[in-house]
């Protein structure tokens, strides 16, 4: 097997491999609001992906923000289920460009596999590509998964309050921008974001539904003042969309980056009337 270079395969690649079992590929299709991930699941997928919900699976029901980490016995429990097992190389896909995607790659990564790719382009680009779908869910073997170790690199409120002061670290929020402006708030306590954050939204890591030539990606966070070494913090609205500016900032290529995921994100910020938020850009 060809093995893929850094966090990301391409259609090609995963046809070239899609029946290979040392592979194993996870629909992590996830919707704010409408749609099911189930549901999109079972009118067609991939052919031999597992569907694993970020609600249910991957989210425990008490914790900061909306999308608390897993505990690694959680996590372990959805990766066996999933057919996940140490030595297997997973795919994972959705089909909003990777936001959804790359906070279970992160998870993996943080929790020891490091193993694990997102699908570039997803699922609307592996049907461009001629890819086939299927709609009956495959049985796959119970994997033998285990968390390795506990590397995952969040902070809570009282670090992230304290680094807005911190001009040395940049704190970026992958939202849209009618979010982070406060102009739109669908689901969270109040409009707004943290004061001294700079707007990074996830979409703006793309190109034509695909991640941007790392040159680009280099370009544009250079200009929200990411340079090597940096010590960087990234949030989003619950810690899952955040994940794709960290994904990004890899794929970027800058030199001994420090990249943190602040875990309750603004759900968690916002909940609290005592901390500050600011509006506008």
């Amino acid at each position: 097997m060809s093995t893929p270079r850094g966090p990301l395969v391409d259609a090609a690649w995963l046809a070239a491999h899609l029946h290979d079992p040392s592979v194993r590929v996870i629909d992590l299709r996830w919707y704010l609001s409408g749609k099911k991930g189930a549901e999109e699941y079972a009118l067609g997928h991939i052919p031999g992906a597992v569907f694993v919900d970020l609600q249910t699976a991957l989210t425990p029901p008490v914790g900061p923000g909306r999308h608390p980490i897993p505990s690694p016995a959680q996590f372990a429990r959805a990766m066996r289920r999933a057919g996940v097992s140490t030595g297997c190389r997973v795919v994972v896909y959705d089909d909003a460009g990777g936001s959804v995607a790359a906070r279970l790659w992160w998870l993996l990564r943080g929790y020891g596999h490091a193993k694990v790719h997102v699908l570039d382009g997803g699922y609307p680009g592996w049907l461009a590509s001629g890819g086939a779908a299927e709609a009956d869910a495959p049985a796959v073997p119970v994997g033998d998964f285990a968390v390795r170790r506990n590397t995952l690199p969040v902070v809570d409120c009282h670090a992230v309050d304290s680094a807005r002061e911190e001009p040395r670290i940049v704190l970026l929020d992958a939202r849209a921008p009618e979010r982070f402006r406060g102009e739109l708030e669908p689901v969270d306590a109040r409009p707004g974001h943290i004061p001294g954050a700079l707007n990074a939204p996830w979409a703006d890591n793309l190109e034509g539904g695909r991640f941007a030539a790392p040159e680009a990606l280099r370009a544009r966070y250079r200009k929200l003042g990411v340079r090597d070494g940096a010590t960087v913090i990234c949030y989003c609205g619950s810690g899952v969309t955040a994940c794709h500016d960290v994904l990004a900032l890899e794929l970027a290529g800058f030199d001994g980056l420090d990249v943190r995921v602040y875990e309750g994100s603004w759900s968690d910020w916002a909940r609290d009337p005592d901390r500050p938020s600011a509006l506008g850009g």
